[in-house]
C-alpha cells in the first residue's frame, strides 16, 4: 500500500472544494504597521497593507512592547530552559500571572504556550477535578473549546443554540440537579462579530448552580476600561469563575492563560496536562506581555479609536454595497458564500490591489458562509479604507459575487 495516496486523495479533496489555502509569505515592518513586504511565489516584492491581522491594536510594533523584550533577551537569554515544573518558572512569568490576576480582579492566573492550548487544557483538566461535570457549551465555541470538552464522555456534554439563553435554561432544567455544571461561552464571537449576552448568561448559571467560563480572546485588552474584555465593559466579571484569555491578539505577543479563585488556578496548575508536559513561554515574551498589558492598562484611547475605526470601515463598505454582516463588534465580516469565490477574491486583492486579507472557509466556519474577515486597527487609514472598498467595490462585480436570498450565485 501506498500511504501516500491518503495523503494526496486528502489534499485533493481540499482543493476540490476550492478551500485549499496557500500561505502568503509577509514580512511585517517594524514601524509601519499595517504595511508589510509580500514575497510573490517568483521571488519579486510587492507593499501590501494587512487587513487581516490578529495584533488588533498594533501592539506587536509598539516599542514599549519591543524594547521590554530586547532587555529580557539581554538580562536572561532567549528560552526557559524547562517546563514550568522542572526550571522554566522565571520571575518573568511569576510578573506576567500577576499583572493578569490583577487585569481580571482575581486571586491568580495561571500561563499556557497558547490561547488554544489553555483553553483545551483547562476545559479537559475540569472533568478530572470534577467527577461527573456536564458542559454546556455555546455551538459556535472556538475549536480549541470543543477539543478540551470533547474530553468528557457524551453524556456529560450539551450543546446549546448559539447565544440562545432559552435553550441554554432548557438543558440546565434537564440536567440533574446534584450533578456539577459549567457553562462555556466566548464574549467576542471571532466569526461574526457577535457579542454574548453575559449578564444574562451569568444569571442562569448561577440560578441552576453552575460554574462559568469564559472565553475573551477577541475581547482583552479591546473592551473595558482597563482592557479586561466585555466582562469587564458589562460589569460582571467579578461573577465570571473562570476567564481564559490570550497574549497573542490585541496584546501583540503569544501565550494563553486562565484567571480565576487561587484554589481554582492551583488545581489546574496541578492536573492540566497541557501545562504540565511543555516547555514555558520565552522569558522575553512574558516580558513583552507585561508591558504590553500595562500599557493599556493605561490607554483607553488605544480603544476607542480602534472602535472608531471599525465603525468607519462598516459605514464605508456598507455604502459600496459590500455585504458586510452584523457585528456589534470590531470585527468586520463580509459575506461571500461560496469557498471558490472567496479564495478568488481574496487572491486578486493582493495580486492586483497589495490588500491582504485571507479567505475563510469550512471548517472555521459552516459551508456556504464563507467570507471576508476585516479587522481594522488604530493604525489603518482613511485612504487604506477607501482603497479597500473600492477595489471590493469593483472585484464584486468582477468575480460576479452577487448576494440572492443570502447565498453567493
Amino acid at each position: 500500500m501506498d500511504y501516500r495516496d491518503a495523503f494526496r486523495g486528502a489534499l485533493e479533496n481540499i482543493r476540490g472544494e476550492g478551500r485549499y489555502r496557500v500561505f502568503a509569505d509577509l514580512k511585517r515592518r517594524r514601524g509601519q504597521f499595517p504595511l508589510a513586504t509580500w514575497t510573490r511565489p517568483d521571488g519579486s516584492q510587492q507593499d501590501v497593507t494587512v487587513w487581516c491581522s490578529n495584533d488588533y491594536l498594533g501592539q506587536g510594533q509598539n516599542p514599549v512592547v519591543t524594547d521590554a523584550m530586547k532587555r529580557a533577551i539581554d538580562e536572561a537569554g532567549s528560552g526557559s530552559g524547562g517546563t514550568r515544573n522542572i526550571s522554566g518558572t522565571t520571575h518573568y512569568h511569576v510578573e506576567l500571572e500577576a499583572e493578569l490576576a490583577d487585569l481580571h480582579g482575581k486571586e491568580a492566573a495561571l500561563l499556557f504556550t497558547s490561547g488554544y492550548v489553555s483553553n483545551e487544557a483547562t476545559l479537559s483538566t475540569l472533568y478530572k477535578i470534577l467527577p461527573g461535570l456536564i458542559i454546556f457549551s455555546d455551538q459556535f465555541n472556538h475549536n480549541s473549546m470543543i477539543s478540551g470538552i470533547r474530553v468528557g464522555r457524551r453524556d456529560q456534554r450539551r450543546v446549546f443554540r448559539h447565544n440562545d439563553l432559552a435553550h441554554l435554561e432548557e438543558l440546565l432544567a434537564a440536567a440533574p440537579a446534584d450533578a456539577p455544571k459549567l457553562v462555556a461561552f466566548e464574549s467576542v464571537y471571532s466569526m461574526d462579530g457577535d457579542i454574548a449576552d453575559i449578564r444574562g448568561t451569568v444569571a442562569l448559571a448561577k440560578k441552576y448552580g453552575a460554574m462559568t467560563y469564559i472565553d475573551e480572546v477577541h475581547a482583552v485588552g479591546m473592551y473595558g476600561p482597563r482592557g479586561a474584555g466585555v466582562a469587564e465593559r458589562d460589569g460582571v466579571m467579578a461573577d465570571i469563575d473562570i476567564v481564559e484569555g490570550t497574549l497573542g491578539k490585541a496584546f501583540g505577543v503569544m501565550g494563553g492563560y486562565v484567571a480565576a479563585d487561587a484554589v481554582i488556578v492551583d488545581a489546574i496548575r496541578c492536573y492540566a496536562d497541557g501545562f504540565i508536559f511543555t516547555t514555558s513561554l520565552p522569558p522575553a515574551l512574558a516580558a513583552g506581555a507585561v508591558a504590553s498589558i500595562r500599557y493599556l492598562k493605561e490607554h483607553n484611547e488605544v480603544r476607542l479609536a480602534h472602535q472608531e475605526r471599525a465603525a468607519t470601515l462598516k459605514a464605508m463598505l456598507a455604502k459600496a454595497g459590500i455585504p458586510v454582516m452584523p457585528s456589534v463588534s470590531h470585527i468586520v465580516p463580509v459575506m461571500v458564500g461560496d469557498a471558490v469565490h472567496c479564495k478568488m477574491i481574496s487572491d486578486i486583492l493582493l495580486a492586483d490591489h497589495g490588500i491582504y486579507v485571507q479567505p475563510i472557509n469550512y471548517p472555521t466556519v459552516p459551508r456556504g458562509t464563507e467570507r471576508l474577515r476585516f479587522t481594522p486597527s488604530p493604525a489603518h487609514t482613511d485612504e487604506m479604507m477607501r482603497h479597500l472598498a473600492q477595489a471590493l467595490e469593483a472585484l464584486w462585480v468582477r468575480c460576479n459575487v452577487q448576494r440572492i436570498g443570502g447565498v453567493a450565485a
